[in-house]
């Protein structure tokens, strides 16, 4: 994470814990020539817009506040979703045996993303089971790991 992110995740952490929320992920990012700062959340039994709602609420006057990025962004907050992307180490253990889509930066055997069920993930990489064979993916191989809902 960058510094901005971290700092960003640091804030939110009790308004998401007196909320009942987890952080699912953070990110600041340029689309389209304007910044956002994205906060993922997550919940057991899932995320409603009433959560975001409450959460972009309890925050807005904490990054006010603190003020951690000097441009101007628009800030959002959304649910992690069920395809969500898997970028932690907690994210794979915690989905361990569940399908997952592994995307490439360029094709691996001939394919640029390949799927299966997650049954490894080992300093970035990813082992999957497809077919009763089992592959794994280098950190260098892998761009992007999503849940796949079936």
């Amino acid at each position: 994470m960058s510094k901005i992110t971290d700092a960003v995740a640091s804030l939110a952490a009790a308004p998401a814990a007196a909320l009942g929320l987890e952080i699912w992920d953070v990110e600041f990012v340029r689309e389209a020539g304007t910044r956002y700062l994205r906060i993922y959340i997550d919940k057991d039994g899932g995320v409603g817009i009433d959560d975001c709602v409450a959460f972009s609420q309890a925050m807005d006057p904490l990054l006010d506040e603190a003020d951690p990025i000097a441009e101007s962004y628009t800030f959002e907050v959304s649910s992690a979703g069920l395809e969500r992307e898997l970028k932690k180490p907690a994210h794979f253990a915690r989905y361990l045996g569940s399908p997952v889509e592994v995307r490439h930066f360029s094709p691996v055997e001939g394919s640029k993303s390949h799927t299966g069920t997650l049954r490894g993930y080992d300093g970035g990489a990813v082992t999957i089971e497809c077919g009763g064979e089992s592959r794994t993916f280098t950190k260098e191989q892998v761009a992007q790991v999503r849940l796949r809902m079936e």
